[in-house]
């Protein structure tokens, strides 16, 4: 075994037995070692990611670990579950998760490959390492709103009172900045037992406002010791900064991290809260767009739908719809004019039916209206880039073309949605969905992981290191079978000219 890469056999006893409580090491000499073979059961960070990543044999299994409080407070002590005595937990054949329950990242591989990489599966551990009476926890929002984040909020409330006997929950109002600018609020199931009923947040939101350490004085200051943080990858990063701000201080202190975004675009994860509420609302604007077309002549309808840098609310209530003859999304770029674009589909497909729908996602085409407008590189208090309205622009530019070029009479009907979208109630999927969340969450932070994620994984939940959800983005592969599905069910062009090739 090659000392440099591995502790010696009785340190691996050790991992193996109890992995919090084995030291982690930082690889200083990764170009030196890249021509050596990696050594069964070895522990290191992977270069350039702050997560774990444990090899466990020579099958190519990997962990990519969250951390736990034991990495950094060594003597914390453990106690029993209190699941052992729960009535709702006695029916469950196994209670508990084993400590080597792992999900696959793939899970279709072939037969002679390596099994990849791996995550620790969700749910609740047989040792805790917080005794409910001493628990303190508070929830937080930030960023956009979506469908689903009261129901979170409920559920991490009740699933710390019903299954953990914790009664001392804090809702921080209005986002980051309201841990050191804004009062909280006491959080009980019955104060929360109803707003899973409504749009929303119910602790308020706001974007930006991040400060690591005033936000680590307060939790300090307010005794705090389970931190639930709901928001995108921009929030994600902020807890990700809180963790390690908890860790340089030495606090026992518990970070979980709830993602979110109704774009859908969090990586790792099968999807986000919050896309098949807003898939099935956007059902409601399609179908609107449909009807007005269809009675009138020449009818073209188009309805832009969230998706900033990815377009799987456009993709999939174009699926789901049927009455939709184009869509448009960031990952596949259009054009206008001449053979094979967009303006000749609308005049083929006019002539055949007699109207048209066109689904927009609101990031697709914008090199487009920028130049039109002249635009300036505008960001938020979170740092998104600031979208101009390309379903405005697309209305006239269909408009311009038709009456002015074509000469040719028709009706247009633009409908943005977005914000009766964001602001709805979960539907019955997510709300099942997020009560997950929100229990996995719970029984992440009590068994002692700390600066972790949850989601589901290949409909596993699993924890998963923030920096995996939060290091790239979630897109549509128009080069996969589901964007080619939706191509064949519109019939639309790809919008490739022959010497365009799509990246791999």
């Amino acid at each position: 075994m090659d000392l440099s890469l591995a502790a010696s056999s009785s340190s691996f006893d050790l991992l193996l037995s109890n992995p919090h409580k084995f030291s982690l090491f930082q690889l200083n000499h990764d170009l030196s070692l890249k021509s050596k073979k990696l050594p069964t059961k070895s522990l290191f960070w992977r270069q350039n990611h702050p997560f774990r990543v444990r090899a466990l044999n020579d099958d190519g299994f990997v962990l990519e670990d969250v951390p736990h409080l034991t990495d950094f407070l060594p003597h914390l002590p453990s106690y029993p579950n209190p699941l052992h005595h729960s009535q709702a937990y006695a029916i469950v054949k196994q209670t508990f998760v084993g400590p080597e329950d792992a999900v696959a990242q793939n899970i279709v591989v072939h037969k002679d490959s390596p099994r990849g990489v791996h995550f620790r599966r969700a749910g609740p551990r047989e040792k805790v390492y917080f005794m409910p009476d001493e628990v303190r926890a508070c929830i937080v929002t930030c960023g956009g709103l979506c469908p689903g984040i009261n129901t979170v909020i409920r559920e991490i409330v009740c699933g710390l009172n019903y299954m953990y006997g914790v009664d001392d929950v804090l809702g921080i109002l209005g986002g980051y900045r309201g841990f050191y600018s804004k009062n909280t609020i006491n959080l009980t199931p019955k104060v929360v037992n109803d707003i899973h009923k409504r749009g929303g947040t119910f602790l308020c939101t706001s974007r930006g406002g991040h400060d690591t350490n005033k936000i680590v004085d307060n939790i300090q200051d307010r005794r705090i010791n389970q931190v639930y943080i709901i928001g995108g990858d921009g929030t994600q990063r902020g807890a990700a900064l809180i963790y390690k701000e908890v860790e340089k201080r030495g606090l026992q202190v518990a970070v979980a991290g709830i993602p979110k975004t109704i774009d859908n675009d969090i990586a790792v994860i099968d999807k986000s809260f919050g896309f098949d509420t807003a898939v099935e609302e956007a059902q409601r604007a399609i179908n609107a767009a449909h009807v007005e077309v269809e009675s009138v002549e020449n009818g073209v309808g188009i309805v832009k739908l969230m998706g900033r840098y990815s377009g799987f609310i456009a993709m999939f209530a174009t699926l789901a719809s049927r009455d939709v003859d184009c869509c448009l999304i960031p990952e596949s770029p259009f054009y206008l004019e001449g053979p094979g674009g967009l303006f000749e589909f609308i005049e083929q497909r006019i002539k055949e039916n007699g109207h048209m729908v066109i689904v927009i996602a609101e990031g697709a085409g914008q090199e487009y209206v920028a130049q039109d407008m002249q635009a300036a590189d505008e960001r938020d208090a979170s740092g998104n880039r600031l979208l101009l309205d390309v379903g405005l622009w697309l209305t006239q530019e269909v408009k311009d073309h038709f009456t002015k070029v074509k000469k040719m009479e028709i009706n247009m009907k633009y409908i943005d949605p977005t914000y009766m979208i964001r602001a709805i109630p979960s539907n019955a999927s997510d709300n099942i969905y997020c009560s997950l969340l929100a229990q996995s969450a719970v029984h992440g932070a009590m068994a002692g992981y700390t600066g972790f994620t949850v989601g589901p994984v290949n409909s596993r939940h699993a924890y998963i290191p923030i920096a995996r959800v939060t290091e790239a983005q979630n897109t549509v592969k128009v080069t996969d079978r589901m964007w080619a599905r939706l191509l064949a069910s519109t019939n639309q062009p790809s919008f490739l000219n022959s010497n365009e090739m799509l990246p791999m």
